[in-house]
């Protein structure tokens, strides 16, 4: 069922959790406020990011905490933005979202001076709707796999490759550990919750096993397939065996706790989570490794494409400065800062070859194929109907790992569903 936020809770959510960003504006000074997301150091690294801009200009900048889940952030978001509010100046918007959202943003190619030509091609069309460059692209993401290697060694498994391989090295080491009084232990932990992080888990199991990306880029409903059906099957066999019951209400800061507590082998998550991994206080620094997350049975590996953007609401009563702090938080400067201090992936491609960004985030160059070749989630040729695409993909496949539904009759019956809402493949 789908999440919506009442008008009270939408008021209690603007007002979590906010900071002005100037402490001595001028004057004269305009007022902006951009939205964060929480997870990791999403949030304070977004502050910073203003502050900065905020002591440069002279103006004053209120930063708001939404929601972590994404699903609720949409909900909130085009609640804010269906009613035309200028609360918001500039959203933070997830990878999937220009389309849905595009008629809220302005172009801001009359900003960006052709500065959009430094970042990923493939993001920048992403965010280019009707010929008009909605958002700017912040970071980008793709689904990794941590694994401790410590662990491995320790127990002598090696890096999987397969899942099936990761499920046999996970229940050997959780069970080995275990044995020797660590009974907290699990050996894989991941984003089960029914929201769009499990979307993002799910089109990586199936397209790993050759089972497509739901939607193929034609608008034909590809889900109902041998592939996809193997690959929810292979995921419910994890639960209660070497995942927890409880990562069906994960979300990547569940896992990531659970992860980062010394209590779990392997995990599926974003770039975010190798600095806070690797932090001075973190019970695993130095222990742990990052690699390609599996393949299915004559499968190749997948990572689905995250990454965050930057749009400029219609409404703000400061569209040009709103656009000036959005070209300075999306600039090389402020990425390469982000990169070293928070692990969040440019999307400007020379700053993988950045000898500060690559010491402290190893993987980002060692993987740097899995970022430019994640999977898409089908959100453009799905258009404004992503959002009921994607939360029937991922309620599917929650009740499949919950044991209240067959893999083999739900996703057909989820087949069906998509079709009727894509109209035959007419979206």
């Amino acid at each position: 069922m789908r999440k919506t936020l009442s008008c009270t809770r939408l008021a209690g959510v603007l007002l979590l959790c906010t900071g002005t960003c100037a402490l001595a504006p001028a004057a004269h000074a305009a007022k902006l406020s951009v939205s964060c997301g929480a997870v990791g150091q999403e949030l304070e690294m977004c502050r910073q990011g203003a502050e900065a801009w905020a002591k440069r200009t002279g103006n004053e900048v209120t930063v708001v905490q939404t929601p972590n889940d994404a699903t609720e952030r949409l909900a909130l978001y085009q609640q804010i933005l269906n009613s035309k509010s200028d609360r918001i100046d500039v959203y933070v918007i997830d990878v999937v979202w220009p389309g849905l959202l595009a008629s809220h943003f302005v172009d801001l190619k009359k900003y960006s001076k052709g500065a959009e030509k430094e970042h990923f091609p493939s993001i920048v069309a992403n965010n280019t709707v009707g010929g008009k460059l909605v958002a700017m692209p912040w970071f980008t993401d793709a689904g990794l796999l941590y694994y401790r290697k410590d662990l491995l060694d320790k127990h002598g498994a090696a890096v999987p490759k397969t899942w099936d391989e990761l499920a046999a090295a996970a229940k050997k080491v959780q069970d080995a550990e275990r044995k020797d009084g660590n009974d907290k232990m699990w050996g894989y932990v991941w984003q089960g919750r029914a929201y769009e992080g499990l979307a993002c888990n799910a089109l990586e199991w199936v397209a790993s096993f050759n089972g497509g990306t739901v939607v193929d880029d034609k608008g034909k409903v590809t889900i109902n397939n041998p592939g996809a059906i193997q690959a929810l099957k292979t995921a419910r066999s994890w639960i209660g065996s070497i995942t927890p019951d409880g990562v069906l209400n994960y979300a990547e800061e569940d896992a990531r706790g659970l992860f980062q507590s010394g209590n779990a082998v392997f995990m599926r998550n974003w770039p975010y989570a190798w600095s806070l991994a690797q932090s001075a206080d973190s019970p695993i620094r130095g222990k742990v490794g990052v690699a390609p997350l599996p393949a299915g049975a004559n499968g190749k590996p997948a990572a689905t494409l995250g990454g965050a953007q930057l749009a400029v609401s219609r409404y703000s009563k400061n569209v040009d400065l709103a656009a000036d702090l959005v070209m300075s938080l999306a600039s090389k400067e402020v990425q390469k800062e982000r990169a070293i201090k928070g692990s969040f992936n440019p999307t400007i491609g020379a700053l993988y070859k950045d000898a500060d960004i690559t010491k402290a985030n190893p993987f980002m160059a060692e993987l740097y194929e899995v970022f430019t070749h994640a999977v898409a989630r089908p959100a453009t040729v799905t258009k404004s109907r992503y959002n009921q695409v994607s939360s029937a993909f991922f309620n599917t496949a929650h009740e499949v790992l919950a044991g209240q539904a067959a893999a083999d009759k739900a996703v057909p019956a989820l087949a069906q569903q998509l079709d009727r809402v894509g109209r035959g493949g007419r979206w």
